[in-house]
């Protein structure tokens, strides 16, 4: 687990879209492996790991996912002592409605019942969301932490494009370069960006935050669909989460 100094595309470079090469994507169905191991990690990292401080944390789930998808992670961070929550917003499949809306008053809730800032975890797409939850209301967000999140590079970088605009029929169909562009700069918070190499949904550059005073990046070993179940990210979060405290 260690910081990358690598750099990011420009996103005017063809380069930059590129998907994960297919062969990593056959490969996330490590997915099934990595998730029927946990188990067997959660003891230990539960002895090993620094206790929370009760604190509320919302993990955000990824594109296709919901909080059942979300609810091993979120059973670890309540045995080391947090106030673990799902974002409540059913499966998600992409900004819509008043989600917006219901995210934010979501967040002031969670705030206002435990008295303070709650962290965020975003998986994915669910990462971008958080992101702009911390943007839009940093007083009531202590950090965000990101899996494998479509942040940086250029926003069609990924194997899960065709799939989104199925899903999603009234978006253009050219992505908003300009809107991404100014979602590249990080919220006003602590921000930890966990990113694998061998990721085969989004490309591993896009999931890096720009270098800042807030920012870090830290890779893992394993597969996109198996962040939320990989002890090395595990170990990430309940670091970053008792650095607060």
């Amino acid at each position: 687990m260690t910081p990358t100094d690598a750099s990011v595309p420009n996103a005017a470079d063809p380069a930059a879209a590129r998907a994960p090469d297919l062969r990593l994507l056959a490969l996330e169905t490590r997915v099934w492996a990595e998730l029927g191991l946990l188990p067997l990690h959660v003891r230990r990292l539960t002895r090993e790991l620094p206790r929370g401080d009760g604190h509320a944390v919302m993990v955000v789930p990824g594109f296709g996912a919901g909080d059942t998808a979300t609810l091993p992670l979120r059973r670890v961070l309540k045995r080391l002592g947090y106030a673990a929550y799902g974002w409540n917003q059913g499966i998600n499949l992409g900004l819509r409605g008043p989600m917006k809306q219901a995210l934010a008053g979501r967040l002031r809730t969670l705030a206002e019942r435990h008295g303070g800032p709650v962290s965020l975890i975003g998986w994915s797409l669910g990462g971008v969301f958080a992101r702009e939850m911390a943007r839009h209301q940093p007083q009531v967000v202590r950090r965000v932490i990101t899996l494998g999140s479509p942040i940086n590079g250029h926003p069609n970088a990924n194997n899960m494009n065709a799939l989104f605009r199925l899903m999603n029929p009234k978006q253009a169909a050219a992505p908003d370069l300009e809107g991404f562009r100014r979602r590249i700069v990080a919220p006003p918070v602590p921000c930890t960006a966990v990113y694998t190499r061998t990721d085969g949904i989004v490309a591993w550059h896009c999931c890096l935050e720009d270098d800042a005073d807030n920012t870090e990046n830290v890779e893992v070993r394993g597969s996109h669909l198996g962040l939320p179940y990989n002890p090395e990210v595990l170990r990430v979060i309940a670091q970053r989460l008792a650095r607060d405290a």
